[in-house]
């Protein structure tokens, strides 16, 4: 059988979004906002949002935002952070659950958990006449790869991969389950059977090189589903004192260099 969502997909990861995560960047939003004709009015949706990092960047867009996400700690941070926003927690599958139809549909960094035909077909029809699904493709946890030169010492990343593969296994974690090959791909072809036409791509460059403490790049770990809070049970502490005793070998006074990778934007008409 294969792998399976269930709630403990990201259990304990919410607080450490906005730590180790770095923020969507404004000039993604002015990119929509000009290719589309954002103009205030209109309705956003938000599948998968998480703590509401895409939400609360595109909500002034538009007269009204809702973000869904199926995990209450996601959601509940997503609430801290704003009340404004209307946020439910749900799973994607249970669209449209009663929420009417909006201007723009995002999912960033999230499809590739969902059932992707059964959401597919779910909203497209509830994407009002005109609108538009997007896709954003973001890895917001970590930098490019590469030995240019940068002012602090790259995060040990591969190191970090292996550290968590000691403490959990070879084969990478999902909730309760395992993802032997990773996260399913296959979204265009998804899109097109379900009956959307498309696409159109925007690339949002992100060239600039940023510095992480190394408090902000554990916390990047603990985001990730892989290497989740949950997964690592009563031994969290010490796969944690590990961490921060590799960081601190590669960067003894905990600073470190990452250049931001780019954003892909595909958008969809139903």
């Amino acid at each position: 059988m294969g792998w399976e969502w269930d709630e403990t997909l990201y259990a304990g990861s919410a607080p450490h979004y906005g730590v180790g995560r770095v923020p969507y960047p404004q000039r993604l939003a002015d990119a929509l906002r000009d290719h589309l004709g954002l103009d205030g009015t209109g309705r956003l949706l938000d599948v998968g949002c998480g703590p509401g990092s895409l939400t609360l960047l595109l909500a002034p867009l538009f007269a009204d935002a809702v973000g869904v996400d199926a995990d209450p700690g996601m959601i509940g941070e997503a609430r801290r952070r704003d009340g404004r926003v209307t946020w439910r927690q749900l799973r994607a599958e249970d669209l449209p659950a009663g929420l009417g139809t909006f201007r723009v549909v995002t999912f960033a960094q999230s499809f590739h958990w969902m059932d992707q035909p059964l959401v597919a077909d779910r909203v497209r029809d509830m994407i009002a006449p005109g609108g538009r699904w997007v896709h954003v493709f973001a890895s917001t946890h970590r930098g490019v790869d590469g030995d240019d030169p940068l002012p602090h010492p790259r995060p040990p990343w591969d190191d970090i991969d292996a550290l968590v593969a000691r403490h959990l296994g070879p084969v990478r974690r999902a909730g309760r389950s395992a993802l032997p090959d990773g996260t399913r791909g296959g979204e265009e072809d998804v899109m097109r059977a379900a009956g959307y036409a498309g696409p159109e791509r925007i690339e949002v460059s992100r060239s600039e090189v940023v510095t992480r403490s190394a408090e902000e790049v554990v916390s990047a770990v603990f985001s990730l589903s892989y290497a989740a809070p949950h997964l690592f049970g009563a031994e969290v502490d010490r796969f944690a004192a590990d961490l921060r005793g590799l960081l601190g070998e590669v960067a003894p006074d905990g600073r470190f260099s990452e250049r931001l990778r780019d954003i892909d934007l595909v958008i969809w008409r139903p």
